[in-house]
């Protein structure tokens, strides 16, 4: 079992009501369960200094994250994809801090790493999709960006759906059967993996079309910049035949 307790008020000083806070629980447990019938495994404390400071190191691990997908979508294909990619991801980590928010989860170096592995997992999906987009840009030159992206996520969809599924049907079995120390990262993915799955379907690929339509032009694949529809390709004139006299 993990028990959690708040240290009191002689948290600020270095060790200040760590050992009092443990002591307590220890006495606790005499009294409901009688001594020497449980074992102590180990107990750690989490001040508000070091508190602050793992808040601090996880924003800049996801912030830091945010600028290397930029740069990388932004050489691989152009800026607006790597745009769409990072306010979708953007809003993954939204939610998922909001998730936790309203869990009352514990933020741990579990759970950073929780967030930080949707963080990946959400770019991957995006990635999958846009790269997809890329090859249909060269290969269905005189379509628009708007049937483009239609028929680059119906190709990726059953992918998908399968990689998804799996990870959240592993995630789901870690939730029900793991223990109280992997359960909070269990519960982040599980909600990571939905929201990550939504955001790259919804969200990426209408910021792209929000993107490309403020700021429209000729993609230098070949590609039509986005007009809405594709304009029906012309029917050529049938020759009559000479009338006979």
């Amino acid at each position: 079992f993990v028990i959690r307790a708040r240290l009191g008020t002689q948290a600020q000083a270095p060790g200040g009501g760590t050992e009092e806070t443990a002591q307590a629980v220890a006495r606790a447990l005499d009294a409901r369960l009688g001594a020497g019938q449980y074992t102590i495994v180990h107990h750690e404390a989490v001040g508000p200094k070091v508190g602050k400071e793992l808040q601090g190191k996880a924003f800049l691990a996801i912030f830091f994250s945010f600028i290397v997908t930029l740069v990388y979508l932004a050489i691989r294909f152009e800026w607006r994809f790597g745009l769409a990619a990072v306010l979708a991801t953007f809003h993954d980590i939204l939610t998922t801090v909001a998730f936790i928010k309203y869990l009352n989860l514990e933020v741990s170096l579990v759970v950073v790493g929780a967030v930080l592995t949707i963080v990946g997992y959400s770019l991957n999906d995006t990635i999958i999709i846009f790269d997809r987009v890329r090859e249909n840009l060269r290969k269905y030159r005189r379509q628009n960006l708007y049937e483009i992206l239609n028929l680059s996520i119906n190709e990726t969809l059953p992918r998908s759906i399968l990689t998804h599924g799996t990870t959240m049907a592993t995630t789901l079995a870690l939730v029900f059967l793991a223990g109280e120390v992997i359960r909070p990262f269990a519960l982040v993915m599980t909600f990571g993996i939905f929201t990550g799955t939504f955001s790259s379907i919804y969200i990426a690929a209408p910021v792209l079309m929000l993107i490309e339509k403020r700021w429209p032009g000729q993609d230098a694949r070949g590609a039509r910049a986005f007009t809405g529809r594709a304009p029906e390709p012309a029917v050529p004139a049938i020759p009559r035949a000479p009338a006979k006299v």
